[in-house]
């Protein structure tokens, strides 16, 4: 398996822009994620990496080599798509063996690779099955078959589950983990969906409009996100916003919003705007008399052990992620507190993170296990 080093990646379309200097490296054994909504280029950073598209300007490097410019295939990838791109007319068996044969490879190597992914997908009592038959979730095991087999440098995968139904893809994202574990392999991988990227990435890359917005470990982009965008992206529910006028100043540890003085993590900056926003996830809110902040309950959502109690306040509405068996009741008005060294502060107008004493907490590291 293999490094890839991204470095500057732009791509245009005309005068529409729809990567815009993307620079990151996937680690050799990395399950990588490039995360975000429809139309912020992940799939297009995607293509480049493997070689269907090719840049406007910027390097990719694959184990060290200079592939920019390369085809697919003249790049050591496999590819694994959201529809399954099957051949009706063959088994299993012969789908998966499709890549080999196209390359020359030997009857004995190929019987043995096959065998080998079929043990592997747990598929070997379906290999002389018709395709035509199979569930989403076989079929697509099917797809990632065919990819194994070739043995790559490195996998691609844009939206592979996207097809399937809700609980064939909580089932699918933990086999790919396993999977990729099992392997060692290279990995980068698209998404819209957070839960798919936060439950199997090393490292995510958060990209909108064409841009990466934030690149870390899954706790990283969740605990220290570095923009208002990501914290809205990450999360259900996402984090609450206050946004509020002040000045704030190196070493600061208290912000008022609406006369309501409230902790938060030391800032190691001072902001040039006068509209800031305090970010606080819903966990990090308990619902107390001792609330300087207060609000109106406006809804709950009862969840079993946990509850979402909806708190209208003068400046926003605030989600807190509560245990059921506090009483929260519509129409009462009650106190905020939030856990002060969880806060983020972010410059209203650009949107960006303070740096504060919460984001010199010590990177993860970005690997599973």
């Amino acid at each position: 398996m293999a490094e890839i080093r991204v470095q500057n990646l732009v791509k245009s379309f005309g005068d529409f822009t729809a990567v815009k200097g993307a620079n990151f490296t996937v680690r050799d054994g990395d399950f990588f994620c490039l995360l975000g909504p429809s139309g912020c280029g992940k799939t297009t950073t995607l293509r480049m990496v493997a070689g269907l598209e090719l840049p406007s300007s910027g390097s990719i490097q694959l184990d060290g080599e200079d592939v920019t410019f390369k085809r697919a295939r003249e790049r050591d990838i496999a590819m694994v798509f959201q529809l399954f791109a099957l051949y009706p007319h063959m088994n299993v068996r012969k789908n998966i063996a499709f890549p080999l044969v196209s390359m020359g490879v030997g009857r004995d190597e190929i019987r043995r690779r096959v065998e080998e992914a079929a043990r592997t997908l747990r598929i070997t009592h379906l290999l002389d099955k018709s395709v035509s038959g199979l569930s989403s979730g076989d079929r697509q095991r099917v797809a990632l078959g065919r990819a194994i087999v070739r043995e790559p440098k490195a996998f691609m995968m844009d939206e592979p589950l996207g097809a399937l139904d809700a609980e064939f893809r909580h089932i699918m994202c933990t086999d790919l983990r396993n999977l990729h574990d099992r392997l060692g392999a290279t990995t980068v991988y698209v998404t819209h969906d957070q839960l798919e990227a936060m439950s199997m990435a090393d490292v995510i890359a958060v990209m909108n409009e064409g841009r990466i917005e934030q690149l870390g470990s899954p706790q990283e982009i969740y605990d220290r996100p570095a923009s208002l965008f990501v914290a809205d992206f990450i999360g259900s529910p996402p984090m609450n916003f206050l946004p509020f006028e002040g000045q704030v100043a190196p070493g600061d540890t208290i912000v008022t919003v609406d006369g309501a003085r409230i902790a938060m993590p030391a800032l190691r900056e001072a902001s040039d705007e006068s509209e800031l926003v305090l970010g606080v996830r819903p966990e990090h809110v308990q619902l107390t008399e001792a609330g300087a902040l207060r609000g109106e309950v406006f809804g709950t959502e009862y969840l079993g052990t946990m509850q979402i109690v909806t708190v209208r306040t003068a400046r926003a509405t605030v989600k807190a992620r509560i245990a059921s068996s506090i009483p929260a009741r519509v129409g009462e008005n009650v106190g905020l507190a939030f856990a002060p060294e969880r806060l983020s502060l972010f410059r209203g107008g650009t949107g960006k993170v303070l740096a504060s004493a919460l984001h010199d907490v010590a990177p993860t590291g970005g690997r599973h296990g």
